[in-house]
Protein backbone atom coordinates (compact mmCIF):
# COMPACT_ATOMS: atom_id res chain seq x y z
CA UNK A 1 0.00 0.00 0.00
CA UNK A 2 1.05 3.69 -0.17
CA UNK A 3 1.70 5.70 3.09
CA UNK A 4 -1.88 7.31 1.96
CA UNK A 5 -3.56 3.83 1.84
CA UNK A 6 -1.35 2.59 4.67
CA UNK A 7 -2.89 5.79 6.82
CA UNK A 8 -6.44 5.82 5.52
CA UNK A 9 -6.79 2.11 6.53
CA UNK A 10 -5.48 2.93 9.55
CA UNK A 11 -7.74 5.72 10.18
CA UNK A 12 -10.77 3.75 9.25
CA UNK A 13 -9.85 0.05 10.69
CA UNK A 14 -8.82 1.96 13.99
CA UNK A 15 -11.80 3.38 14.44
CA UNK A 16 -14.23 0.32 14.15
CA UNK A 17 -12.06 -1.32 16.33
CA UNK A 18 -12.19 1.21 18.90
CA UNK A 19 -15.65 1.28 18.51
CA UNK A 20 -16.31 -2.32 18.68
CA UNK A 21 -14.24 -2.53 21.61
CA UNK A 22 -16.13 0.61 23.49
CA UNK A 23 -19.48 -0.78 23.25
CA UNK A 24 -19.23 -3.28 25.69
CA UNK A 25 -18.35 -0.29 28.74
CA UNK A 26 -20.66 2.11 26.94
CA UNK A 27 -22.64 3.96 29.53
CA UNK A 28 -20.87 2.92 32.75
CA UNK A 29 -18.14 3.91 34.78
CA UNK A 30 -14.65 2.67 35.53
CA UNK A 31 -15.49 1.14 38.86
CA UNK A 32 -18.41 -0.85 37.29
CA UNK A 33 -16.47 -2.05 34.25
CA UNK A 34 -13.77 -3.59 36.74
CA UNK A 35 -16.62 -4.97 38.30
CA UNK A 36 -18.13 -6.55 36.01
CA UNK A 37 -15.14 -7.69 33.84
CA UNK A 38 -13.06 -8.62 36.92
CA UNK A 39 -10.67 -6.03 36.35
CA UNK A 40 -9.64 -3.78 33.56
CA UNK A 41 -10.75 -4.50 30.01
CA UNK A 42 -8.02 -5.08 28.02
CA UNK A 43 -9.30 -6.48 24.70
CA UNK A 44 -12.91 -7.56 23.39
CA UNK A 45 -15.78 -8.64 25.93
CA UNK A 46 -18.72 -9.88 26.19
CA UNK A 47 -21.73 -7.70 26.72
CA UNK A 48 -22.13 -6.06 30.42
CA UNK A 49 -24.81 -7.96 30.83
CA UNK A 50 -25.12 -11.48 29.90
CA UNK A 51 -28.53 -11.07 29.32
CA UNK A 52 -28.52 -8.54 26.60
CA UNK A 53 -31.64 -9.16 25.27
CA UNK A 54 -33.93 -8.74 28.13
CA UNK A 55 -31.59 -5.38 30.16
CA UNK A 56 -32.49 -2.88 28.69
CA UNK A 57 -35.92 -3.77 26.42
CA UNK A 58 -36.16 -0.37 24.71
CA UNK A 59 -32.36 -0.86 23.64
CA UNK A 60 -31.70 -4.36 22.40
CA UNK A 61 -28.54 -4.49 21.19
CA UNK A 62 -25.89 -6.81 21.53
CA UNK A 63 -23.26 -4.26 22.24
CA UNK A 64 -19.65 -6.21 23.40
CA UNK A 65 -18.22 -9.41 21.29
CA UNK A 66 -16.85 -7.56 19.00
CA UNK A 67 -19.49 -5.67 17.56
CA UNK A 68 -19.26 -2.15 15.89
CA UNK A 69 -21.88 0.50 16.18
CA UNK A 70 -23.96 3.05 14.67
CA UNK A 71 -20.44 5.18 14.73
CA UNK A 72 -18.83 2.42 12.51
CA UNK A 73 -22.43 2.08 10.41
CA UNK A 74 -22.49 6.00 10.04
CA UNK A 75 -18.55 6.19 8.84
CA UNK A 76 -19.61 3.38 6.33
CA UNK A 77 -21.91 5.17 4.94
CA UNK A 78 -20.25 8.40 4.94
CA UNK A 79 -17.38 6.54 2.34
CA UNK A 80 -19.89 5.06 0.08
CA UNK A 81 -21.28 8.81 0.18
CA UNK A 82 -18.05 9.97 -1.22
CA UNK A 83 -17.87 7.54 -3.88
CA UNK A 84 -21.22 8.36 -4.99
CA UNK A 85 -20.52 12.15 -5.06
CA UNK A 86 -17.02 12.06 -6.32
CA UNK A 87 -15.44 14.99 -4.51
CA UNK A 88 -16.14 17.12 -1.66
CA UNK A 89 -19.26 17.02 0.11
CA UNK A 90 -21.43 20.01 1.92
CA UNK A 91 -24.60 19.82 3.72
CA UNK A 92 -26.35 18.94 0.36
CA UNK A 93 -24.10 15.76 -0.40
CA UNK A 94 -25.71 14.71 3.22
CA UNK A 95 -29.54 15.23 1.83
CA UNK A 96 -28.46 13.99 -1.88
CA UNK A 97 -26.62 10.61 -0.39
CA UNK A 98 -26.44 10.52 3.30
CA UNK A 99 -30.35 10.51 3.83
CA UNK A 100 -30.47 7.09 1.24
CA UNK A 101 -28.08 5.65 2.50
CA UNK A 102 -29.46 5.36 5.72
CA UNK A 103 -32.73 4.47 4.89
CA UNK A 104 -32.78 3.00 1.20
CA UNK A 105 -31.18 -0.66 2.00
CA UNK A 106 -30.61 -3.37 4.04
CA UNK A 107 -27.68 -4.42 5.50
CA UNK A 108 -25.70 -6.41 8.33
CA UNK A 109 -26.09 -5.00 11.65
CA UNK A 110 -24.03 -6.37 13.81
CA UNK A 111 -25.94 -5.23 17.16
CA UNK A 112 -29.40 -6.04 15.99
CA UNK A 113 -27.89 -9.38 14.25
CA UNK A 114 -30.01 -9.35 10.92
CA UNK A 115 -30.11 -7.36 7.99
CA UNK A 116 -32.04 -4.18 8.54
CA UNK A 117 -32.24 -0.68 7.75
CA UNK A 118 -29.27 1.56 9.45
CA UNK A 119 -32.04 4.06 9.95
CA UNK A 120 -33.45 1.60 12.27
CA UNK A 121 -30.53 1.33 14.51
CA UNK A 122 -29.24 4.46 14.31
CA UNK A 123 -29.80 6.60 17.77
CA UNK A 124 -32.53 9.72 17.54
CA UNK A 125 -29.99 12.73 16.98
CA UNK A 126 -28.77 10.75 13.55
CA UNK A 127 -32.64 9.65 13.01
CA UNK A 128 -33.03 13.59 12.67
CA UNK A 129 -31.24 13.41 9.77
CA UNK A 130 -34.00 11.43 7.69
CA UNK A 131 -36.69 13.71 9.51
CA UNK A 132 -35.72 17.09 9.10
CA UNK A 133 -34.15 16.59 5.44
CA UNK A 134 -36.45 14.01 3.54
CA UNK A 135 -40.18 14.32 5.58
CA UNK A 136 -38.96 18.31 6.42
CA UNK A 137 -37.81 19.00 3.41
CA UNK A 138 -36.01 21.91 5.19
CA UNK A 139 -32.53 23.84 3.71
CA UNK A 140 -29.49 20.99 4.32
CA UNK A 141 -27.58 24.47 5.23
CA UNK A 142 -30.13 24.59 8.59
CA UNK A 143 -31.53 21.09 9.01
CA UNK A 144 -29.05 20.47 12.20
CA UNK A 145 -30.78 23.24 14.25
CA UNK A 146 -32.68 21.97 16.78
CA UNK A 147 -31.45 18.67 17.16
CA UNK A 148 -29.91 17.48 20.08
CA UNK A 149 -26.56 18.14 20.64
CA UNK A 150 -23.83 15.91 21.03
CA UNK A 151 -21.19 13.48 19.40
CA UNK A 152 -23.65 12.20 16.61
CA UNK A 153 -22.09 14.33 13.76
CA UNK A 154 -18.30 14.17 15.15
CA UNK A 155 -18.86 10.13 15.31
CA UNK A 156 -18.60 9.63 11.88
CA UNK A 157 -16.82 12.01 9.85
CA UNK A 158 -13.39 10.63 9.74
CA UNK A 159 -13.22 10.22 6.05
CA UNK A 160 -13.46 14.02 5.28
CA UNK A 161 -10.18 14.54 7.15
CA UNK A 162 -8.54 11.23 4.84
CA UNK A 163 -9.96 13.10 2.01
CA UNK A 164 -8.13 16.54 2.78
CA UNK A 165 -5.36 14.40 4.32
CA UNK A 166 -2.43 17.24 5.54
CA UNK A 167 -4.87 20.28 5.20
CA UNK A 168 -6.46 20.45 8.56
CA UNK A 169 -7.90 23.28 7.74
CA UNK A 170 -9.56 22.44 4.77
CA UNK A 171 -11.22 19.30 6.47
CA UNK A 172 -12.60 21.94 9.59
CA UNK A 173 -14.41 23.78 6.48
CA UNK A 174 -15.90 20.48 4.94
CA UNK A 175 -17.01 19.03 8.03
CA UNK A 176 -18.59 21.88 9.58
CA UNK A 177 -20.72 22.38 5.99
CA UNK A 178 -21.27 18.78 6.04
CA UNK A 179 -22.24 18.76 9.96
CA UNK A 180 -24.73 21.66 9.38
CA UNK A 181 -27.26 19.37 8.01
CA UNK A 182 -27.23 17.26 11.30
CA UNK A 183 -25.98 19.30 14.03
CA UNK A 184 -25.54 22.75 15.55
CA UNK A 185 -23.61 24.66 18.22
CA UNK A 186 -20.49 23.05 19.97
CA UNK A 187 -22.06 18.94 17.88
CA UNK A 188 -21.26 20.48 15.12
CA UNK A 189 -17.57 22.32 16.36
CA UNK A 190 -16.34 19.14 17.32
CA UNK A 191 -16.84 17.24 13.27
CA UNK A 192 -14.88 20.01 12.07
CA UNK A 193 -12.33 20.26 15.06
CA UNK A 194 -11.97 16.18 15.03
CA UNK A 195 -11.68 15.87 11.04
CA UNK A 196 -9.29 18.32 11.37
CA UNK A 197 -7.56 16.50 13.89
CA UNK A 198 -7.29 13.34 11.33
CA UNK A 199 -6.20 15.17 8.73
CA UNK A 200 -3.29 16.69 10.56
CA UNK A 201 -2.38 12.85 11.56
CA UNK A 202 -2.35 11.89 8.26
CA UNK A 203 0.49 14.19 7.54
CA UNK A 204 3.45 12.48 6.90
CA UNK A 205 5.82 13.33 10.40
CA UNK A 206 2.86 14.37 12.63
CA UNK A 207 2.85 13.58 16.38
CA UNK A 208 0.11 13.50 18.59
CA UNK A 209 1.17 16.99 19.83
CA UNK A 210 0.62 18.38 15.95
CA UNK A 211 -2.42 16.40 16.45
CA UNK A 212 -3.90 18.88 19.72
CA UNK A 213 -2.30 21.87 18.52
CA UNK A 214 -4.00 22.02 15.40
CA UNK A 215 -7.12 21.40 16.80
CA UNK A 216 -6.61 24.08 20.13
CA UNK A 217 -5.56 25.85 16.89
CA UNK A 218 -9.04 25.68 14.85
CA UNK A 219 -11.41 24.96 17.60
CA UNK A 220 -13.24 27.74 18.72
CA UNK A 221 -15.64 28.56 22.02
CA UNK A 222 -16.61 26.20 24.65
CA UNK A 223 -14.33 23.52 22.40
CA UNK A 224 -11.80 24.94 22.13
CA UNK A 225 -11.35 25.46 26.10
CA UNK A 226 -12.27 21.71 26.45
CA UNK A 227 -9.82 20.18 24.54
CA UNK A 228 -6.70 23.01 26.29
CA UNK A 229 -8.32 21.97 30.17
CA UNK A 230 -8.37 18.06 29.40
CA UNK A 231 -5.14 17.81 27.16
CA UNK A 232 -3.13 19.84 29.87
CA UNK A 233 -4.35 17.48 32.52
CA UNK A 234 -3.66 14.67 30.25
CA UNK A 235 -0.08 15.89 30.15
CA UNK A 236 0.60 15.25 33.72
CA UNK A 237 -0.73 11.49 33.78
CA UNK A 238 2.20 8.52 32.93
CA UNK A 239 -0.45 6.48 32.16
CA UNK A 240 -4.40 6.03 31.71
CA UNK A 241 -4.84 4.10 34.81
CA UNK A 242 -5.39 6.50 36.97
CA UNK A 243 -5.76 9.57 35.20
CA UNK A 244 -9.96 9.29 35.19
CA UNK A 245 -10.94 11.29 38.07
CA UNK A 246 -8.77 14.10 36.82
CA UNK A 247 -9.58 13.62 33.11
CA UNK A 248 -13.51 14.06 34.39
CA UNK A 249 -12.66 16.93 36.80
CA UNK A 250 -11.23 19.06 33.37
CA UNK A 251 -14.21 18.31 31.14
CA UNK A 252 -16.99 18.62 33.91
CA UNK A 253 -17.14 22.25 33.36
CA UNK A 254 -18.02 22.04 29.67
CA UNK A 255 -20.09 18.73 29.55
CA UNK A 256 -23.53 19.24 29.48
CA UNK A 257 -24.05 15.28 30.44
CA UNK A 258 -24.47 14.41 33.72
CA UNK A 259 -21.98 12.59 36.05
CA UNK A 260 -24.56 9.97 36.37
CA UNK A 261 -24.30 9.43 32.63
CA UNK A 262 -27.79 7.97 32.34
CA UNK A 263 -29.63 10.50 34.78
CA UNK A 264 -29.37 14.13 32.45
CA UNK A 265 -30.39 17.15 33.84
CA UNK A 266 -32.62 19.69 31.52
CA UNK A 267 -29.64 21.54 29.99
CA UNK A 268 -28.39 18.34 28.90
CA UNK A 269 -27.50 18.60 25.09
CA UNK A 270 -28.58 21.84 24.12
CA UNK A 271 -27.05 24.26 22.25
CA UNK A 272 -24.17 26.42 24.06
CA UNK A 273 -21.14 28.24 22.92
CA UNK A 274 -18.99 27.57 26.62
CA UNK A 275 -20.02 24.24 26.17
CA UNK A 276 -18.31 21.06 24.94
CA UNK A 277 -18.77 17.41 23.51
CA UNK A 278 -16.88 15.12 26.23
CA UNK A 279 -15.85 12.46 23.32
CA UNK A 280 -13.16 14.64 21.32
CA UNK A 281 -11.19 16.29 24.34
CA UNK A 282 -11.16 12.92 25.94
CA UNK A 283 -9.86 11.08 22.91
CA UNK A 284 -7.50 13.57 22.40
CA UNK A 285 -6.25 13.03 26.27
CA UNK A 286 -6.06 9.55 25.55
CA UNK A 287 -3.85 9.86 22.61
CA UNK A 288 -1.40 12.12 24.45
CA UNK A 289 -1.22 9.80 27.53
CA UNK A 290 -0.49 7.40 25.19
CA UNK A 291 1.93 9.41 23.40
CA UNK A 292 0.14 8.15 20.37
CA UNK A 293 0.09 3.85 20.83
CA UNK A 294 -3.01 2.43 19.60
CA UNK A 295 -3.86 0.41 22.01
CA UNK A 296 -3.40 2.43 24.87
CA UNK A 297 -5.26 5.37 23.31
CA UNK A 298 -8.31 2.83 22.78
CA UNK A 299 -8.10 0.60 25.69
CA UNK A 300 -7.80 4.15 28.05
CA UNK A 301 -11.25 5.29 26.43
CA UNK A 302 -13.25 1.45 26.76
CA UNK A 303 -12.05 1.33 30.34
CA UNK A 304 -13.55 5.44 31.09
CA UNK A 305 -16.77 3.80 30.58
CA UNK A 306 -19.27 7.11 29.49
CA UNK A 307 -19.69 7.08 26.25
CA UNK A 308 -16.52 5.03 25.35
CA UNK A 309 -17.55 3.55 21.96
CA UNK A 310 -17.33 7.14 20.33
CA UNK A 311 -14.03 7.91 22.50
CA UNK A 312 -12.30 4.86 21.49
CA UNK A 313 -13.35 5.32 17.82
CA UNK A 314 -12.19 9.06 17.85
CA UNK A 315 -8.97 8.13 19.41
CA UNK A 316 -8.73 4.92 17.27
CA UNK A 317 -9.42 6.73 14.24
CA UNK A 318 -6.65 9.54 15.27
CA UNK A 319 -3.86 7.13 16.52
CA UNK A 320 -4.59 4.75 13.70
CA UNK A 321 -3.53 7.67 10.95
CA UNK A 322 -0.65 8.59 12.52
CA UNK A 323 0.29 4.73 12.87
CA UNK A 324 -0.85 2.84 9.84
CA UNK A 325 -3.18 -0.06 9.42
CA UNK A 326 -0.23 -1.82 11.50
CA UNK A 327 -0.80 0.06 14.61
CA UNK A 328 -4.39 -1.46 15.10
CA UNK A 329 -3.33 -4.95 16.62
CA UNK A 330 -3.95 -7.74 14.35
CA UNK A 331 -5.63 -10.14 16.32
CA UNK A 332 -9.02 -7.08 16.89
CA UNK A 333 -8.64 -6.26 13.43
CA UNK A 334 -9.48 -9.69 12.98
CA UNK A 335 -11.96 -10.65 15.39
CA UNK A 336 -13.86 -7.21 14.98
CA UNK A 337 -14.55 -8.22 11.21
CA UNK A 338 -15.27 -11.47 11.73
CA UNK A 339 -17.71 -10.64 14.52
CA UNK A 340 -19.19 -7.87 12.80
CA UNK A 341 -19.25 -9.94 9.43
CA UNK A 342 -17.20 -6.19 7.94
CA UNK A 343 -14.90 -6.16 5.63
CA UNK A 344 -13.00 -3.45 7.78
CA UNK A 345 -10.30 -2.45 5.33
CA UNK A 346 -11.86 -2.20 2.49
CA UNK A 347 -13.68 1.77 2.90
CA UNK A 348 -10.49 2.72 3.78
CA UNK A 349 -8.93 1.38 0.70
CA UNK A 350 -12.03 3.15 -0.76
CA UNK A 351 -11.86 6.21 0.64
CA UNK A 352 -7.66 6.67 -0.22
CA UNK A 353 -8.69 6.48 -3.96
CA UNK A 354 -11.47 8.87 -3.46
CA UNK A 355 -8.68 11.28 -1.98
CA UNK A 356 -6.27 10.99 -4.47
CA UNK A 357 -9.23 12.09 -7.56
CA UNK A 358 -10.32 14.99 -5.07
CA UNK A 359 -6.62 15.86 -5.11
CA UNK A 360 -6.32 16.09 -8.53
CA UNK A 361 -9.34 18.12 -9.51
CA UNK A 362 -8.15 20.77 -6.31
CA UNK A 363 -4.75 21.03 -8.19
CA UNK A 364 -6.45 21.43 -11.72
CA UNK A 365 -8.75 24.18 -10.05
CA UNK A 366 -5.85 25.91 -8.01
CA UNK A 367 -3.63 26.33 -11.07
CA UNK A 368 -6.93 27.70 -13.43
CA UNK A 369 -7.20 30.22 -10.61
CA UNK A 370 -3.51 30.59 -10.43
CA UNK A 371 -3.48 31.56 -14.32
CA UNK A 372 -6.95 33.73 -14.38
CA UNK A 373 -5.65 35.43 -11.73
CA UNK A 374 -2.04 36.19 -12.77
CA UNK A 375 -3.99 37.97 -15.71
CA UNK A 376 -5.39 40.22 -13.34
CA UNK A 377 -2.33 41.33 -12.70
Amino acid sequence: MTPLQDKAVGTLVGAAVGDALGGATEGWTPEQIRERYDGWVTGIVPPYFADWRNARPIAPYHKGDGHVTDDTLMTHALVRVYERAGGHLDAYAAAEHLVPEMMGEKRWIPELEAEALPLQRVFLAEKWLVLRLHYGHVDPREAGVGNIVNCGAAMYVAPVGVVNAADPDGAYAEAIDLAGAHQSSYGREAAGVFAAAVAEAMRPGATPDSVVATAVRLAKDGTKAAIEAVCERARGAAHWEGSFEGLRDAVRPFDTVADTYRDQGLGARRPSRTHSIEELPLALAFLLIAKGGYRDTVIGAVNYGRDADSIASMGGAIAGALGGVAAVPADWREDVAVASRMDLEAPGLAIAAVAERVRAADVARRRAHEQAFAELL
